[in-house]
């Protein structure tokens, strides 16, 4: 068994001198501790490695250099300094729980590290986040079986799910370059489309632009080229979970996908939250992976007894959109829907076993999209597409605006949260943003 298992830094009493994390709607209470990269908003500092607790952020490096952290958890921040978190995920889990460790240590109500480490810590409001990992490779998944149905099912009524997705975790290589950090404004993008009446395509704004509620996996330590890693060493290869959104062009889409699938229509902007949770602090929300009775089990060298187990993560995930008009009045975010990451089709561990299946490598900090996380129950749809039926019947708002699709000036804030009996809920933090007009050349 590769994955982590629950320990003394989960405890449900566990309470932090940092009175902000004590709160019980905070996202990072003690128990949580997610990684990310931060430096002070508006300053020309380096972008450094930083934890998250309660409403602030604490300075790692400032805590390594200054001698106050354990052997173990000074060597795992070893090469961070570059701004990214690669270094310490090419390590594998055995580095990060020893940061984890030491950090709930000092972090705790009564903790002899208080007066010096209270130093170390920015207040969120005040810090500037960064993509936390170099993500050299991305690849795209597809892993809920509701969201595939349904879409499906606009396009090929009478065949809404081809054959291949019960047997294979189907996925694309998406692009690196435009992945963005919670905060981000995209343009509207340009590309071909072709209306039901136009003889020949023409090329304008996106008419038909669409979130898709997705949670991002970063891989950890590598495997080498030609070395598949099986499904029992896994976990072993993953560092920890994000909330994405990735972006969608929907008309482009419709007009370029065949015969090789997304292209321009995806790689116009991705966001992702600043702060990644990490595999160890996930362990109290693993659940039995599970498929409804009559659905094939999977290939051997996707099935593992420990995935069978508790393969399967209990995050329930929220979709949250403020128009223009919203923000000009001062209304809030309205949540659209919910469902949870458990109801995925495939488990991370899945993911990447079959990923390295064929030979390929993964490297630290890549990074693989779950694909767009619907539930099974009606208004439980992870797009516009779905919660709106293609556009032919829009969303009304509680101030009366419709949406089909999203429109200039929309927000949209996606929300992620674990929760269980008998431990803390910790969450994701805020993975947002915003739609601007289409850059139009002259």
């Amino acid at each position: 068994m590769t994955r982590p298992s629950i320990d003394a830094t989960h405890d449900i009493h566990l309470q932090s001198w940092v009175d902000s994390a004590n709160r019980p709607d905070t996202d990072f209470p003690i128990q949580n501790l997610p990684l990310g990269i931060f430096r002070r908003a508006g300053s020309e500092e380096a972008f450094r490695p930083g934890a998250a607790i309660g409403d602030q952020v604490l300075d790692l490096l400032a805590l390594r250099d200054a001698g106050q952290l354990t052997t173990e958890a000074a060597q795992a921040l070893a090469g961070t300094g570059d701004g990214s978190l690669n270094a310490l995920m090419a390590r594998g889990g055995g580095a990060s729980l020893a940061l984890r460790r030491c950090l709930s240590e000092g972090l705790r109500e009564g903790a002899a590290q208080q007066p010096q480490w209270s130093s170390a810590l920015l207040p969120q409001a005040e810090a500037e986040m960064a993509v936390p990992a170099r993500i050299g490779d991305y690849t795209d998944f597809y892993t809920s079986i509701h969201h595939a149905t349904a879409v499906g099912r606009m396009f090929r009524p009478d065949n809404p799910l081809l054959p291949n997705y019960r047997w294979v975790p189907i996925g694309y290589h998406g692009r690196a370059s435009s992945i963005g950090v919670s905060g981000q404004r995209f343009r509207r993008p340009l590309g071909q489309s072709k209306r039901p009446d136009e003889a020949s395509p023409v090329l304008r704004p996106c008419e038909r632009l669409d979130y898709e509620l997705e949670m991002g996996i970063f891989v950890g330590r590598q495997n080498a080229l030609g070395e598949p890693v099986p499904m029992g060493g896994a976990e072993a290869h993953l560092f920890g979970l994000c909330l994405f959104n990735d972006w969608s062009a929907r008309d482009i889409q419709a007009w370029e996908y065949q015969p090789l699938g997304p292209f321009l229509s995806k790689s116009f902007a991705s966001v992702v939250s600043p702060w990644i949770v990490t595999m160890e602090a996930l362990a109290p929300f693993r659940c039995a992976f599970e498929r409804a009775e009559g659905e094939p089990a999977p290939l051997p060298y996707l099935d593992s007894p420990d995935n069978r187990d508790a393969g399967a993560l209990d995050i329930q995930l929220e979709v949250w959109l403020q128009t223009e008009r919203m923000r000009s009045q001062g209304q809030p975010h309205q949540r659209l829907m919910q469902s949870n990451f458990r109801d995925s089709y495939w488990t991370v561990a899945q993911l990447l076993a079959h990923h390295t299946v064929n030979g390929c490598n993964l490297r630290p900090g890549d990074m693989f999209g779950s694909g767009t996380q619907s539930g099974p129950d009606t208004g439980q749809g992870g797009s516009l597409l779905e919660l709106s039926d293609g556009g032919r019947q829009p969303l009304v708002l509680a101030n009366g605006e419709q949406r089909g699709f999203l429109q200039d000036g929309d927000s949209v804030m996606l929300r992620g949260r674990g929760q269980r009996e008998g431990f803390r809920s910790i969450g994701f933090g805020a993975c947002e943003g915003r739609v601007l007009p289409a850059f139009l050349p002259a």
